[in-house]
Order: structure tokens, then C-alpha cells, then sequence
């Protein structure tokens, strides 16, 4: 896996307004690469559109953002193609019907025919089976996901593992990617305090590695740089305020949220990348173009596959992998 490079999140006035009402407006942010981002809030409190919309995948209704060099809502495709989305309930659950070496396979797969760059597929079998395999481990190491560990190893059923294992199973298929942004919701859902305290070590690695990361939850760490989302009172103001900061403590920031979030998001414009029956991720040629031009790789979209032996070579270098980490 190559070394990440976080990108900064910066967002001003931004909004998203559904048939309802507004799920949240007002946000403001200014994050530098690598910064471990809460979204703090109650449930059903625009939270999770927040999001979505700063990783591409829900469109904006007012003000904008930029993620890295890329500005929303106008370039939604390229936020996706940079920004991974770890556990998000309801987006993309883990499959409760495979094995964790048949998900991990199935992401190394996935990753291979929708984010890897072009120049991938000209290199030799061997070297591409090679890096398969140890994008695998280090994703895994990252994740602190020891497959050992498991009551069967790699062979361990999805819906056999404990909420915290999921997790890190979650968090290490998107790592595969190498994302610049990793984001996760419903984070303390169904953890215990030692088990919070756990994920959020684990987050604070990952920032620490430079990935930057945009993790929703219902009590944010002190160290974090905070949104905060959910009602207002009647005078436009948050319910609660916040406390004032220590000095060096990142500032709160809170957006204005509505009495019917839980509800006002529904129906809201969300784009999940993918097409609807293909299920392929859709890209912006011009964008795609534009991106191919200036060298950076980001945006190249997926190429069709002309080399028949490449999914093979991808999953041999996944198996490799999930019996090295399975002897561990």
C-alpha cells in the first residue's frame, strides 16, 4: 500500500436542504491534512449527510467545500475517487454471507477495477500479485485487524464477528485504496468504553500516518477537530453551546441544524458513485480528463480491463496474503 498523504477539508456555509427540511446548513470547517475530524451530535441530527457530502456522495445545497484541491459540488467524482468510507450502515455493510478473506478479496478486487491508475496493469503479473498481497497486510496492520485471532482465522464468517472486529474489517478494505480521507459513521454505535477508547486509538494512528479522518459520533475525543450538527432553539441558536476550549484545543464549530433532521435528509440528492444496474462508479469525463492531463492520476476513471489473468493475479495475491496473516 502506498504511503497515504491526507487531504485538508475546508468547508464554508455548507449546506444540504431535502424535501423536509434541512438536514444541516452553516458549516464551516478549515482542517489540514492528516486532522482527525468528529462530527458530534444526536441521532437523526444531519450527521451522516455531513458525510456523505464531504465525500462526494451527497450533493450540496448551498456554499461549497474542498476536499484536497477538489472543490464540491462540482467535482463530486474526484472527492469519491480520493475519499474511502469505512462503516457506514445502510451504504456499503459488510456482506454478512462471506468470510472475512472472501470480503477482503472482494474489496481487493473492487479497489483493482475502480481505483487503481492505469499504469497498474502494465506492470508484470508477478509484481502486480506482489502488490496485491502486501497491500492486503499493511491495510490489515493498519486496521490492528490480527486475522489469527478470529475463532476460524480468515475463514470466519462476517456475521460472526463482534461489532469492534467489523469495524476494522470495514476500516481495512477501504484503506486498500490508499484514500487521502477515510471516513466512518455511526462509530460508538454498539461499543463499549473500552471499545470507543479502542476505535479511537485507531483512528488517531491512521491521522497519525497522514490519511486524514472524518469519523461521526455521539461524544468526539477532545483531540479531535469538532462539528457539531443537530436542532436549534428558538433564537437560531444551538440547543447546548459549547464549553469554552483550552487553550491549543481545536475550536467547535457547530452547524444549524433543524427540529425534524431526523426526517429532513431523507430524499436529499445522494450519489453513491455507482451505477444503478451496472453497479460500476460513474465518473465526469471532463473531469476525468482534465485530471488525466495534468499527470496526477486522480482522476483516471476505470479502464476496461483487457487483461484477462489480472483478476486472478489480484485474488492469488489476496489469498497469499490472508494465509500469511492467518499463520501469524
Amino acid at each position: 500500500m502506498d504511503s497515504p498523504h491526507g487531504a485538508a477539508v475546508k468547508a464554508e456555509n455548507f449546506g444540504v436542504k431535502g424535501p423536509r427540511g434541512w438536514a444541516f446548513r452553516g458549516i464551516g470547517l478549515d482542517a489540514a491534512p492528516g486532522s482527525l475530524i468528529a462530527v458530534e451530535g444526536p441521532s437523526g441530527g444531519g450527521r451522516t449527510c455531513l458525510l456523505l457530502a464531504l465525500t462526494g456522495r451527497m450533493k450540496p445545497t448551498e456554499g461549497h467545500a474542498e476536499i484536497g484541491r477538489h472543490r464540491l459540488p462540482k467535482k463530486m467524482a474526484a472527492v469519491r475517487r480520493i475519499a474511502a468510507l469505512g462503516p457506514v450502515p445502510g451504504v456499503n455493510d459488510l456482506d454478512q454471507s462471506l468470510t472475512v478473506a472472501e470480503q477482503l478479496r472482494e474489496g481487493a478486487l473492487l479497489q483493482r477495477h475502480y481505483g487503481a491508475p492505469i499504469r497498474s496493469l502494465l506492470r508484470p503479473r508477478a509484481e502486480r500479485r506482489a502488490a496485491a498481497s502486501a497491500r492486503i497486510e499493511a491495510a490489515l496492520d493498519a486496521a490492528g485487524l490480527d486475522l489469527a485471532t478470529l475463532p476460524k482465522a480468515e475463514r470466519t464468517s462476517v456475521r460472526d464477528l463482534e461489532r469492534l472486529e467489523a469495524v476494522r474489517l470495514s476500516v481495512a478494505i477501504a484503506l486498500l485504496g490508499s484514500p487521502r480521507l477515510l471516513a466512518l459513521d455511526d462509530l460508538d454505535l454498539k461499543l463499549s468504553d473500552t471499545e470507543r477508547t479502542e476505535v479511537w486509538a485507531l483512528l488517531r494512528s491512521i491521522a497519525a500516518r497522514g490519511t486524514t479522518v472524518l469519523a461521526v459520533c455521539s461524544e468526539a475525543p477532545a483531540d479531535a477537530v469538532v462539528l457539531r450538527t443537530g436542532p436549534q432553539a428558538d433564537d437560531g441558536e444551538p440547543d447546548a453551546k459549547p464549553t469554552s476550549p483550552a487553550a491549543g484545543t481545536p475550536k467547535i464549530t457547530w452547524g444549524k441544524g433543524t427540529k425534524d433532521d431526523a426526517e429532513a435528509g431523507k430524499g436529499a440528492e445522494a450519489d453513491t458513485g455507482k451505477d444503478p444496474e451496472t453497479g460500476a462508479e460513474k465518473e465526469a469525463d471532463a473531469e476525468q480528463a482534465a485530471d488525466a492531463e495534468d499527470g496526477t492520476g486522480e482522476g483516471a476513471g476505470p479502464a476496461n480491463d483487457t487483461d484477462t489473468d489480472t483478476d486472478t493475479d489480484d485474488t492469488k495475491g489476496a489469498d497469499d496474503a490472508l494465509a500469511e496473516a492467518g499463520r501469524a
